[in-house]
């Protein structure tokens, strides 16, 4: 059973960061003969760690160059690591990308390339297209950050905007064969969304990325709407040539850490019950349908019997209107701050796998049935911290931050709610 709930949620919260991992997991999917000639090439929170976890599997020559975001860095002996900024792409990004692109652009039909990518790698492999200038890209992405829009909609534009994504990298690396291992930070797990599909068949469109900067509202520079109406700007579509040689394998989801998770419960006595691995929507909304839940369980039994764990994961997002902080996991959990109000034997964790909630320091927070009341003892106002949008101060003043670090992979958020 449970004699700390914070410490267990904690555990549980490691044990889906370690089975997602790219030490436990990459030399699953290498081919039997590891003994070929490759070049290595790849982005995301995650690309030092599986460059790393490549170069102790692999037996042949490995050269190439990763990007990742900054403070995610690792040593390794023949791959070079970078770092750039991220979730706001920077020059640091475009420079790689321009790089990556050279390296891959004059290969040969027997040339083997692997790709390695993950969440983040949308914005840390940032080559703008053909009149857009990395400022008027960071201007739309700002933009879409701070929209609501979800990460199939925010990556359906960055494709678009871009000179090497949406299957524009995989076409230069023609006709050499091409592997993408790839780590899932996407609902649904979508090949074509993580990253931004560099090395895969976009089905979205231009016109659709017009709709979506439409819908949120977003004002976009003129130079992007002129490339966008451009013909020039469609990606790389299914069953174009370039991508014959390509293969694409998924080495890690969202799935794969809330079963680890959940096995734990199970080992612990527990009852889980795995909401989904693809929640999207609003993080204060979404965190009120858990509440309810949460309550209903604690009081009736229903849906699950007690004492359980209620586990999900997914991306959830949040329209900034206050001038507070917080990443979308603080919001999600002041929310629920707000939706349980002290319910007696009630716990939750919510944070980010890669170690960093949004653009703040932590990972996530974490909660418990006297979170409410110790608020109110000292003066902060839950729902007005909301309102501001600012549900890292909030938990930063109650000392319920969670700080990993960079974990070096990322398969989204994850949230455990533990019912007493």
């Amino acid at each position: 059973m449970v004699e700390n709930p914070k410490e267990f949620l904690l555990e549980l919260f490691n044990t889906a960061v370690k089975a997602a991992h790219p030490a436990q997991v990459l030399a699953n999917y290498l081919p039997p003969d590891r003994s070929g000639r490759a070049i290595v090439i790849g982005a995301g929170k995650a690309a030092a760690s599986m460059a790393k976890a490549l170069e102790e599997h692999w037996e042949g020559p490995l050269s190439g160059l990763v990007v990742t975001r900054y403070e995610h860095g690792l040593e390794c002996e023949h791959i070079e690591v970078l770092e750039a900024a991220h979730p706001v792409p920077d020059d640091a990004g475009r420079e790689v990308a321009e790089r990556i692109m050279d390296l891959v652009s004059h290969l040969q039909a027997g040339d083997t390339v692997f790709c390695l990518l993950s969440g983040g790698g949308s914005s840390l492999l940032s080559l703008p297209a053909e009149g857009i200038s990395l400022s008027d890209k960071q201007q739309v992405n700002r933009a879409l950050l701070r929209s609501g829009a979800t990460i199939s909609e925010m990556n359906c534009v960055r494709k678009h905007l871009s000179a090497i994504k949406g299957g524009r990298l995989a076409k230069a690396c023609w006709p050499a064969r091409l592997h993408t291992f790839a780590i899932s930070d996407v609902p649904g797990d979508d090949p074509s969304v993580i990253a931004s599909g560099p090395t895969v068949a976009d089905p979205t469109t231009s016109a659709n990325a017009i709709a979506i900067l439409r819908k949120y509202q977003i004002k976009a520079p003129q130079s992007v709407l002129d490339w966008l109406n451009n013909p020039a700007s469609e990606t790389v579509k299914p069953n174009d040539p370039v991508l014959e040689n390509t293969q694409f394998t998924l080495i890690a989801t969202p799935q794969h850490a809330l079963e680890a998770a959940a096995a734990l419960v199970r080992r612990r006595g527990l009852t889980p019950m795995v909401l989904s691995d693809s929640i999207e929507g609003e993080s204060r909304e979404v965190a009120k349908v858990h509440g309810a839940l949460a309550i209903y369980a604690r009081h009736y039994d229903q849906p699950v019997t007690t004492p359980c764990v209620i586990i999900s994961g997914g991306e959830t997002s949040v329209t900034v209107k206050g001038n507070g902080r917080g990443g979308r996991n603080a919001e999600f959990l002041l929310s629920l701050a707000n939706t349980l109000k002290g319910e007696p034997g009630i716990y939750a964790l919510a944070a980010d796998t890669d170690g960093i909630d949004g653009s703040e320091t932590n990972a996530g927070c974490w909660l418990t049935p006297e979170t409410w009341n110790r608020a109110e003892h000292l003066g902060i106002n839950a729902e007005g911290c909301l309102e501001d949008n600012d549900g890292f101060g909030f938990f930063d003043a109650l000392d319920q931050l969670i700080v990993t670090g960079p974990t070096r992979t990322n398969v989204n958020d994850f949230r455990a709610i533990l019912i007493l």
